[in-house]
């Protein structure tokens, strides 16, 4: 189908979405202490940034990441989520000076499918929550658990209006000053502010999913600046103060986030100044192939792989381990036995062995 056509299986709900970094930065503002960023100013290709966020959650990659900026990591321990949130329309952001952030080079396009296919892969009988959202432009991606968690999310324009007049709303919270409710570049940049808030309530409430083996993966893209810069430029009031909201709503959402998995989860923000003519492609469903089946297949998966690997992997590495040392040392005591002295048999006679 057509790029906003959306595509609906039992318990999916699929329409792949494409980011085109045309260069800015992008910022960390949360990871666990076994995910390393270095602190540096390397530049990022913007096609090497799935193979990036691939990487934080401990999943291999078909080429190195060679990007001085991602360390080396525990073996023992990956990441419960990673949220990876495009800001489009502002080269950056006022964030928190502590936050590791890096240049983006190479404007390509990416998209964060592969990362959302070895989930579905690696985790298939287990409750990944995996959710991509564009509310600008209205396009979805739903797998796993995500159809339980954000069945009340509203996900269309109209949706995320009707909530904006409802209790609870960010009207009633935020600073608006120079923004308006009557002007659509100002409630759309709202809704999404609106989308981050529900994002983190609807979480709050499934704690649990968080607990679970299968990590989950989130990506919103949010164009209300650009929509924004559009309408009354960059040196406006209102483009300055949907900046310093959207800054300190995106700090929020990072802490909710990582409060929610237990300091287990790696936030990203890549902001984007330009965007380029929209990426169209066919909308497609990573269930609708069976071919992942057939050794033949030019995808060329891996085996089956749960979360126990690891667990399996220590027990059977240090029971070797163990096991060698006690030859070892059975060996080397053998060695240097002096059978006359140290063993029964060549010191007793067969008459004394009796007696004893």
């Amino acid at each position: 189908g057509d790029s906003d056509q959306l595509t609906r299986l039992p318990g999916l709900f699929v329409l792949p979405m494409c980011y085109w970094v045309s260069g800015d930065r992008l910022t960390v503002l949360r990871s666990p202490q076994y995910v390393r960023f270095r602190e540096g100013q390397w530049p990022l290709s913007g096609e090497k940034v799935p193979d990036l966020v691939s990487l934080t959650m401990g999943f291999s990659v078909q080429e190195d990441l060679d990007w001085p900026g991602l360390g080396a990591g525990s073996l023992f321990q990956r990441p419960r989520a990673n949220v990876l949130i495009a800001v489009r329309g502002v080269g950056s952001l006022d964030l928190p000076s502590n936050a590791s952030s890096y240049p983006l080079e190479n404007p390509v396009p990416f998209t964060l499918d592969s990362v959302a296919n070895t989930i579905h892969t690696l985790f298939a009988e287990s409750t990944p929550v995996v959710l991509q959202l564009a509310p600008s432009q209205e396009r979805l991606y739903m797998m796993g658990m995500a159809n339980t968690v954000f069945e009340d999310l509203p996900v269309t324009l109209q949706q995320i209006r009707a909530r904006l007049s409802q209790d609870g709303s960010v009207l009633h919270t935020l600073p608006l000053r120079s923004l308006s409710r009557n002007n659509e570049a100002d409630l759309l940049f709202l809704s999404e502010v609106q989308v981050l808030h529900d994002i983190c309530a609807l979480l709050l409430r499934h704690k649990h999913l968080a607990r679970d083996q299968a990590p989950d993966l989130f990506s919103l893209e949010l164009a209300g600046l650009e929509e924004l810069a559009r309408r009354y430029g960059t040196d406006s009031s209102q483009f300055q103060d949907s900046t310093k909201i959207l800054a300190t709503a995106l700090q929020k959402f990072a802490d909710d986030v990582s409060g929610v998995y237990g300091n287990n989860a790696v936030v990203e923000v890549v902001t984007v100044k330009t965007f380029e003519a929209p990426l169209t492609r066919k909308a497609r469903s990573i269930l609708e192939s069976n071919r992942g089946s057939n050794p033949g297949s030019p995808y060329n998966r891996a085996y089956k792989y749960n979360f126990d690997y690891a667990v399996i992997f220590n027990i059977v590495l240090w029971l070797v381990i163990a096991m060698a040392l006690a030859v070892l040392v059975i060996a080397y005591n053998l060695w240097n036995m002096d059978p006359g002295y140290d063993s029964i048999i060549y010191r007793m006679t067969n008459q004394k062995i009796r007696m004893d």
